[in-house]
């Protein structure tokens, strides 16, 4: 496994800029943005398509400072009932496509998205209950109609470009938001679709992320290293399902924190452990989105902490038994 981070905290500065931060920190490799909510502060599509320069330019940076790139990054929802919203969405994936052919990249990171309830919405429609039946109506229409039919599309226009894994973060307020919803998008459309596993948005659902990565073997095609605080007093009165913004963080039942800050070691290790056991052996992204610390301390602490748990060498015969 390799100590990685998504570059995306670091849009303030360039990329040589962050290379050099990150490779300082002994970082290893980088996911990287290049549209839809990430944004492309470092990867900017219409650069990288049009000028070779500008990839050769890329590459001799990375070169330098020691470093590759794990993932290109496009986190959008690409079946928003909003035609204009969709459109840009199925753009910014198509580019990050691209530019991950030209990058050398097999792995695109994005969300499964979230249409609406029907096709005069405007709004997705995020389906969590069963009942009244109408929830089962609207899930048949966003799964067979909607879902579906554009991830075959888009994954063989992936396909066709040598992008070898479409790694969906199971998210809630999409479509694919934990294990089970995941192996049902991949059993439609094939093996190409996978996940992105962040055990941040599976803490909070009471999804225990050991067993999920057991559940996803051979599944998984990319990891995001985030973790989160569930407050357990807000809980208890007000459950996980929390709409208020993730500045109220006395308020909410969950925030997000840097790794190590929402769980402590052994359950990272496990995770790791687990990982291991599957065959996983790619990138841990670190996804820093905490609201208690700036951008390069909480990059920096979930750096340290993730290099005494990662296992980055093949493990050796076993010479006790």
């Amino acid at each position: 496994m390799k100590l990685g981070v998504l570059t995306v905290p670091l849009s303030g500065v360039s990329l040589e800029e962050a290379m050099k931060f990150l490779s300082g920190l002994g970082v290893q490799t980088l996911e990287i943005g290049c549209g839809g909510f990430p944004g492309d502060a470092h990867l900017k599509p219409a650069e990288i398509l049009n000028d070779d320069s500008k990839v050769a330019e890329i590459k001799g940076l990375l070169e330098k400072y020691n470093l590759e790139i794990c993932a290109i990054s496009a986190h959008s929802n690409h079946v928003h009932p909003h035609k204009a919203i969709a459109e840009k969405a199925v753009e910014d994936f198509r580019n990050s496509v691209l530019v991950a052919e030209k990058l050398g990249v097999d792995t695109v990171v994005t969300f499964s998205g979230c249409p609406g309830d029907c096709p005069e919405s405007k709004y997705p429609n995020w389906v969590v209950c069963p009942w009244p039946d109408d929830f089962l109506s609207i899930l048949d229409y966003q799964w067979n109609e909607v879902l579906i039919p554009y991830w075959k599309e888009a994954a063989a226009f992936a396909q066709a470009h040598n992008v070898k894994k479409i790694a969906l973060e199971m998210h809630p307020g999409f479509c694919v938001y934990n294990p089970e919803t995941l192996l049902k998008l991949r059993a439609a459309v094939g093996d190409i679709i996978g996940a992105n596993f962040d055990p941040s948005h599976l803490f909070w659902q009471g999804i225990d992320p050991v067993p999920a990565i057991k559940e996803l073997a051979g599944a998984i095609h990319h990891f995001h290293a985030k973790d989160t605080k569930i407050d357990e007093r807000n809980t208890r009165v007000n459950g996980v399902l929390d709409t208020k913004h993730y500045g109220a963080v006395l308020d909410r039942s969950w925030v997000f924190r840097t790794i190590g800050y929402g769980h402590d070691r052994a359950v990272w290790c496990d995770m790791i452990s687990m990982l291991r056991k599957i065959g996983y052996d790619g990138a841990l992204s670190i996804e820093h989105e905490d609201s208690l610390m700036s951008q390069k301390e909480g990059l920096t602490k979930a750096i340290e902490f993730l290099k005494d748990v990662i296992i980055s060498e093949s493990p050796s015969e076993m010479w006790w038994a």
